[in-house]
């Protein structure tokens, strides 16, 4: 699925699309260079699902955990200030990653190795000052 030259104003309709489309997929790995929105986004899609905490970038906290109104957690990881894959590991990020619960992962490429068979790739690309361009795509592993 691809999203083309939205901007900030049309991000809740952002976040339900994929919602909709691809809500049953439990991690997401967002991709994107520094100030393309991946936190924004992150926080519009917790917005939809009812998240009602206030929420934050987890740069420098690793991981953020919120609820919804109906009592579901919901994982919001922020790996760009890992070093290797052990840090990860080491703050127990495969119990969330098969926890069953949404865990929305920013930079993920440090914990590759670690993904379950299918997660959502999406990947954000700055079309101007203030647009952008998306692309969803579910990817499984052939083991």
């Amino acid at each position: 699925m691809t999203i083309a030259n939205y901007n900030e104003d049309e991000l809740n309709e952002v976040a339900r699309k994929l919602i909709s489309n691809f809500g049953h997929i439990k991690v997401w790995c967002f991709e994107a260079e520094m100030g393309a929105g991946k936190t924004t986004l992150t926080k519009k899609i917790c917005t939809e699902l009812g998240v009602e905490d206030e929420m934050s970038s987890p740069t420098f906290s690793i991981i953020n955990e919120y609820q919804t109104g109906n009592g579901t957690d919901i994982y919001h990881f922020d790996f760009y200030r890992l070093k290797d894959m052990e840090e990860a590991i080491d703050i127990g990020v495969e119990d969330y990653l098969f926890s069953g619960n949404l865990c929305l992962l920013e930079w993920p490429a440090i914990i590759e190795p670690l993904l379950p068979d299918e997660y959502l790739q999406i990947s954000i690309k700055l079309v101007g000052d203030k647009t952008r361009s998306l692309t969803a795509q579910p990817n499984e592993r052939i083991v």
